[in-house]
């Protein structure tokens, strides 16, 4: 079975990894630059990180912790909708509305990080999100 709905969720998943590295990438160089030796480190919290890194650091991270929230309901809806055969045409288009908005979301509040347009960007991933719930609820119901 080929749904094209598996193409955006593979898509979430490899940007995903892309802001972990991107985390990663810039995190260990601040850390290094703030004296923390992370070999030494036991136990932590995100805060911990807050206050000691520069916040421009932290927001790829803080990011990266927005894409293992909302987007693991995308991922259930769409995998509801992939197996209930509706996950072509205009789920899948919704479904890389989703993809979309959410490298969008991710770039803004890597880079700039103004809530605004962050918000906006969630509230309209959230509306696809529906959207697509919508359509799954119709498929199995």
């Amino acid at each position: 079975m080929h749904s094209e709905i598996l193409q955006p969720m593979v898509a979430l998943i490899a940007w995903t990894l892309v802001m972990l590295v991107w985390t990663i990438a810039t995190r260990l160089p601040a850390m290094q630059a703030a004296g923390i030796d992370i070999t030494r480190l036991i136990g932590s919290k995100a805060a911990d990180a807050d206050r000691a890194l520069p916040p421009s650091v932290q927001w790829k991270a803080h990011n990266y912790n927005h894409l293992t929230e909302q987007p693991t309901l995308f991922y259930a809806v769409a995998t509801v909708i992939a197996i209930s055969g509706t996950g072509d045409g205009v789920n899948a288009l919704i479904a890389w509305a989703y993809v979309a908005l959410r490298v969008l979301h991710s770039l803004v509040q890597a880079t700039v990080n103004r809530v605004w347009p962050r918000f906006m960007l969630f509230l309209a991933s959230t509306l696809a999100l529906a959207a697509l719930t919508l359509h799954a609820a119709m498929a199995v119901f």
